[in-house]
């Protein structure tokens, strides 16, 4: 039994690495499950007897490889003693450099961000984006609130204006570096960026 559920763990992850080929080299939209079973050397069933459909595939894709991205957000709310500015920081440039280096952590955000058409048959897909991000920008906003509260963070923006904003340039950032990586070191320039950003803010 224990070696049965090893190989299907097996296949599983064998369907999902090619799924990352094969929706960044021909976009999600035109990938059939046949392309993504052909390329992991499986059949068709195998893709159906662990994935409901290209949604369901797509979501398993993203929670690989973004589940430890959501874990830098819900650390900032699980430490409420902590400095919650630092905390902000720190989580940030984890995501950063998570992404620096990591190879499939580039690659899935490039197939999330470049490869694929949210379409009607991608809906759960594009709804699992959204909470994603909006899981994210709430867990960046109660520090910042905390921060606020302390007095350690000037209140002139509300802390929802100031989680945008830091969603915005952390989204920035990846978007031109994932383009052309000679532009900037992606963990230096995020960590001037961050800096400049939260020594902006302080009361």
């Amino acid at each position: 039994m224990r070696r049965t559920k090893e190989c299907a763990e097996q296949t599983r992850q064998a369907l999902l690495d090619a799924a990352e080929r094969v929706f960044e080299e021909k976009g999600v939209s035109r990938t059939s499950l046949q392309d993504v079973a052909q390329a992991a050397g499986l059949t068709r069933g195998a893709v159906y007897w662990h994935f409901k459909d290209k949604a369901d595939l797509f979501n398993a894709m993203m929670d690989r490889t973004v589940f430890p991205m959501e874990q830098a957000g819900e650390r900032l709310s699980t430490a409420p003693e902590a400095d919650p500015v630092q905390q902000v920081r720190e989580a940030l440039l984890e995501v950063l450099r998570q992404i620096a280096g990591c190879e499939r952590t580039r690659r899935v955000i490039n197939v999330a961000t470049r490869k694929a058409e949210f379409v009607a048959e991608l809906d759960a897909a594009r709804q699992r984006h959204l909470e994603v991000h909006l899981s994210w920008r709430a867990h960046i906003e109660g520090a910042v609130a905390r921060a606020q509260a302390g007095g350690q963070l000037g209140a002139a923006r509300s802390a929802r204006e100031v989680a945008v904003g830091l969603s915005a340039l952390l989204s920035g950032l990846i978007e031109l570096w994932m383009l052309e990586p000679s532009l900037f070191p992606l963990v230096t320039a995020g960590e001037q960026s961050v800096d400049t950003y939260l020594a902006g803010l302080k009361a």
